[in-house]
């Protein structure tokens, strides 16, 4: 248990190295959070937005070093390097602590140390932990208090939980004797680093200002860390959506998707389905902490309080529901700014304006060639003004997951979707998901499969060979009839002309709506080698805008590109390691040997 003097004694030996000029313990409060905020437009560090457009909103612009998460400059500092594999980036505890502890000395001078108590989950959750956060950015203590539950009911349930893991941020911007304050404060991309010590629960970030980096409740906690954490007590830690289906006649279901960025993971999570009388609303759009109880059935709960979502391409034709949710109280990243003060970027509904300020803060027209808004510019926005945030959203006791989904960008081979046999072939089937690189890459490997295992890739901390067995272990606990069913989905295959076949967005509800009946034994499907794929009279495409061939091209299984697949896959697993679990080397065989068989009847 860890007592208050215990946690104000890590404060004052931070304090101590970081030698601020102020220490504050934020408690959460609305006159405090105003305060912050008036602070920042005075520091011309943000801007306040129209209040008759955007009420209550602001705007961010980062230097333009720090406009993402750095995976280079991102470290699993476990005490061996085999524990944090070949996917991660590893250095010597010991030596890290000594090279960013030089760093932090006096880091903070000039400046107010922010002291955050938050909590990742509902409160009263078996699974929920406490994080303090330490950092000498407003940026980040007010996208805190939108991100995660912040302030003095933490503190109450620190006593409960009796635990907290300590975060350290500083944006390595000391305001030395003469240094006058910058609107972005950073270091240099060589004096970055998000480092997480896996053994001791501890996460230090240093020299960004943005996001993953400094937001440490977010990738920081609740998933490289969760996912050490949920290793021991044996639950899961994962980079999913939730959401709730609830059919016609009432009955709803709640599924997990797990899918590399790019591929649709926020607007499926919030969307709008096109089939009468269905309704999705949302759990959560990014994370899910995911364990049994004893009726042998998985459950989850979102840890976030609120959504961090990229901006760039969210329009009331593609994700309605968020824009709604960010009509006001949003905190705006890297966006464009209109001349009447609200907000702008690419593929947002309507025209283009004749003239902008760019997230550079300069002049900008649609002659000038560039974008407005930088591509992964960001909206902070509590969770509550979804409209469709489920009334389950915060129950500490979780949902129960009917179905879990994995997919990635996938132009030809992968169905529009099919259904694992079984919990160690699904397991399989997340262990093999990825995208195709495409031109927008600047890469060598153009029409490659870039694998993600069940979109963690970046966020794993520690072995990814552990990490797959884990899933083989967690579906041990139980039997399949009680597991989620496993399904990939494809929304990107493409025909001969590269057309996208299937329409996507709203209609992915059609989809959604087979998986709702698969769960209650009544969609039908044809079982092929590679899994439970739909029969065509089983997805509900009345109305589509579809070519009458294309559902057909969607569900097709070429066994010979499958081949290519398998062999693809063949050499993926060899970058694992011998930490690679030997159930899955055996489903891959199984799968070929099933694919040789088809291939045999074929030739006959």
């Amino acid at each position: 248990m860890i007592s208050f003097q215990e946690l104000n004694q890590w404060v004052d030996k931070m304090a101590e190295l970081c030698q601020p000029k102020d220490i504050h313990f934020m408690d959460g409060s609305e006159e405090e959070n105003q305060r912050f905020l008036d602070q920042l437009v005075a520091e011309k560090k943000a801007l306040l937005l129209n209040p008759q457009k955007r009420p209550n909103s602001y705007a961010f612009f980062s230097d333009p070093s720090d406009v993402a998460r750095v995976e280079n400059r991102t470290f699993i500092a476990s005490l061996h390097k085999d524990d944090a594999g070949p996917t991660n980036n590893w250095m010597d505890p010991k030596e890290l602590k000594e090279t960013m502890t030089e760093l932090y000395k006096g880091s903070m001078k000039g400046r107010t140390m922010y002291v955050i108590p938050f909590m990742m989950g509902p409160f009263g959750s078996p699974l929920s932990k406490i994080g303090i956060q330490i950092t000498d950015s407003l940026y980040v203590v007010v996208n805190m208090r939108i991100m995660t539950r912040v302030g003095r009911d933490v503190m109450k349930e620190l006593e409960r939980i009796g635990s907290f893991v300590p975060c350290l941020h500083s944006v390595g911007y000391p305001l030395n004797d003469g240094v006058e304050d910058v609107s972005w404060p950073s270091a240099p991309i060589e004096h970055k680093f998000i480092s997480h010590f896996p053994e001791e629960k501890l996460i230090w970030s240093y020299g960004s200002g943005y996001g993953g980096n400094a937001l440490l409740g977010k990738k920081c906690l609740a998933l490289r860390i969760a996912t050490v954490i949920a290793k021991e007590e044996m639950w899961m830690a994962e980079h999913m959506l939730i959401l709730k289906l609830t059919n016609p006649e009432g009955i709803s279901k709640y599924i997990l998707g797990a899918f590399p960025s790019a591929c649709g993971k926020t607007n499926l999570s919030m969307l709008v389905p096109t089939l009468p009388g269905w309704k999705v609303e949302t759990i959560g759009d990014d994370i899910a902490w995911i364990w049994m109880k004893d009726d042998g059935r998985l459950y989850a709960i979102n840890p976030e309080a609120g959504f961090f979502g990229v901006a760039r391409g969210t329009s009331y034709r593609t994700n309605p529901n968020a824009m709604m949710a960010i009509r006001k109280n949003t905190i705006f990243t890297n966006v464009a700014i209109t001349d009447d003060l609200d907000v702008w970027w690419e593929d947002i509904d309507g025209p283009t304006p004749d003239h902008l300020m760019d997230w550079k803060k300069e002049d900008w027209t649609p002659s000038k060639g560039t974008l407005a808004a930088h591509p992964n510019c960001r909206f902070s926005v509590s969770a509550k003004q979804s409209p469709v945030i489920a009334k389950e959203w915060e129950d500490p006791q979780g949902v129960l997951i009917s179905a879990i989904l994995v997919g990635g960008r996938r132009p030809s081979t992968i169905p529009l979707i099919h259904e694992a046999f079984n919990w160690s072939h699904g397991v399989f089937m997340g262990s093999m998901m990825g995208s195709e690189i495409t031109a927008a890459s600047i890469s060598n490997d153009y029409g490659k499969v870039r694998r993600d295992p069940f979109a963690m890739l970046p966020f794993i901390g520690y072995h990814l060979g552990d990490y797959l067995k884990h899933w083989l272990d967690m579906g041990k606990l139980s039997n399949d009839s009680l597991l989620p069913k496993i399904y990939y989905v494809n929304w990107f295959r493409k025909d001969d002309s590269g057309s996208y076949l299937w329409p996507g967005f709203g209609h992915n509800s059609r989809v959604l709506k087979w998986i709702f009946e698969r769960c209650d034994g009544k969609a039908q499907a044809n079982v092929t080698p590679i899994g439970n794929v739909p029969t065509e009279e089983s997805i509900d495409i009345r109305g589509l805008p579809m070519k009458a061939e294309a559902l057909s091209e969607l569900l097709y299984i070429d066994n010979k590109k499958w081949l290519e697949e398998v062999e693809s896959i063949k050499v993926y697993y060899e970058t694992i390691g011998n930490k690679l679990p030997n159930q899955l080397k055996l489903e891959l065989q199984k799968l070929e040997q099933r694919l040789l068989y088809e291939m045999e009847k074929e030739n006959k």
